[in-house]
């Protein structure tokens, strides 16, 4: 099932002056804040300040912001989704599945991730990025 659907924004390197912003201008309460060189063992020295993933409170609704990848273009445009947050990565698989027909880009295949045991993206037809994340009590990833 469904649990929610959240706003993803992904910025150019200044994810934390983002972070900053939101919570002056909205009173945004920060959930949780994790930076590449926190979670990336062996992350060069140069992205270890970026922001892997913040999340923001804001009435009620979830915010979700990290730096763009750095060994990927930034595309304006391209850098606000939608993340479906499932607690089943069954039913993860099932949507990630009927997303991906007639997909323009599978832009991450849906895996084990070290926050998730099921997490993809899709840009479906519509041209509509979609990152699927399933989140479970508990879960350990296989390493």
């Amino acid at each position: 099932m469904i649990k929610a659907i959240e706003l993803y924004l992904v910025t150019d390197k200044d994810g934390q002056a983002a972070v900053d912003f939101y919570e002056q201008v909205f009173g945004a309460k920060i959930l949780a804040k994790t930076t590449f060189g926190q979670a990336i063992p062996d992350c060069p020295e140069e992205n270890k300040n970026l922001l892997l993933n913040a999340q923001l409170d804001i009435g009620g609704i979830r915010l979700q912001i990290s730096d763009n990848n750095p060994e990927a273009d930034y595309i304006l445009g391209n850098n606000i989704s939608a993340c479906l947050q499932l607690d089943d990565a069954d039913q993860a698989r099932e949507l990630y599945d009927q997303l991906a027909q007639e997909a323009r880009h599978i832009e991450l295949e849906l895996q084990e991730m070290p926050w998730s045991p099921a997490y993809g993206i899709i840009v479906d037809k519509f041209g509509m990025t979609w990152q699927i994340n399933t989140t479970i009590e508990g879960f350990v990833p296989e390493m």
